[in-house]
């Protein structure tokens, strides 16, 4: 009966009838061949850091840190020099100029500061002189830095109509003293003062948008009340697409205004003051559409692209 169990291990040392000058043959480990390591990773390619796409940016980012960049110029004026806008005595004409001369000359220097701020000036008399020609009691411009000026009225217009023209009257007179830049600067061919010129056919051209409290706010009270819901959702549209730390606050007064004026169409007081002639309502509709015609062509002709 032969044996079941296996055959004993050969004792170590070279095979029966092997060559003893050859090294012993590699032990190879089950499933491997032969020089193999007995494990393999499997391959990973190096950490590479994802590359930036551009196209993926927040688009949002850069108009809102544009658009705050005002704001922090206005935070840091005033932090500077409230302490003297505020002791100046009933802000005087002069006074309140002279200070926002100096804050506007942060960001532009003195020399286009000094006529930004005239202009504003002439654009502000142009409403004092159409108020005072109609018995209004109107004071001085007040300057408010990085905000522009307005006009202390110590009564009210007795009408819209009366309210539409003195309006109108200072987007006119802003858009006279521009032209008159324009002219010294091709006179002296300044490019300063043709930038100057142009900013200030765009800040009157602004001015005319139908939102109160804008003059053309006020423009818009004696043509139609649908004006005014327009121009908030113009304006809203352009602080949506391009934001300005200034439109939310016109939006806001705006917006209140318009509602206030809505509410109370209905009192007697309201219809007294909205009554108007034809002939005045297209006079106020004549002045307004040419001025926007004559002020988009201003803008369109002083435009000097340039790429930053």
């Amino acid at each position: 009966m032969s044996d079941p169990s296996p055959p004993p291990p050969a004792a170590d040392g070279p095979e029966p009838g092997a060559d003893p000058s050859l090294p012993p043959p590699a032990v190879t480990p089950y499933g491997l061949t032969p020089g193999a390591a007995p494990y393999a990773a499997p391959y990973q390619p190096p950490y590479q850091q994802p590359q930036h796409d551009p196209s993926l940016d927040d688009r949002w980012g850069p108009r809102i840190k544009r658009a705050l960049a005002p704001l922090a110029a206005i935070g840091a004026f005033f932090a500077k020099f409230g302490a003297i806008l505020f002791k100046l005595k009933a802000f005087t004409v002069v006074g309140s100029m002279a200070v926002s001369i100096a804050a506007y000359a942060s960001l532009w220097g003195w020399t286009f500061a000094a006529g930004f701020v005239g202009l504003i000036f002439v654009h502000e008399m142009g409403h004092v002189v159409a108020l005072r020609r109609r018995g209004v009691k109107a004071g001085a411009p007040v300057f408010l830095p990085f905000l522009g000026a307005f006009v202390r009225m110590k009564e009210s217009p007795r009408s819209v109509y009366v309210e539409a023209e003195t309006a109108l009257a200072g987007p006119y007179a802003g858009t006279i003293g521009a032209f008159a830049v324009l002219l010294a600067g091709h006179v002296n061919g300044s490019a300063m003062l043709r930038d100057l010129a142009f900013t200030g056919f765009l800040l009157n051209l602004f001015n005319l948008l139908p939102v109160l409290p804008l003059d053309g706010g006020r423009a818009a009270a004696a043509l139609h009340p649908v004006l005014w819901a327009g121009g908030l959702v113009l304006l809203l549209v352009y602080e949506i697409y391009r934001p300005s730390p200034i439109i939310p606050i016109i939006l806001i007064l705006g917006g209140i205004e318009m509602y206030r004026r809505w509410r109370g169409r209905q009192t007697a007081e309201s219809r007294a003051y909205q009554a108007l002639a034809p002939q005045q309502r297209a006079w106020i509709a004549i002045a307004y559409l040419v001025l926007i015609v004559i002020l988009l062509v201003a803008v369109h002709a002083t435009y000097v692209h340039r790429s930053l």
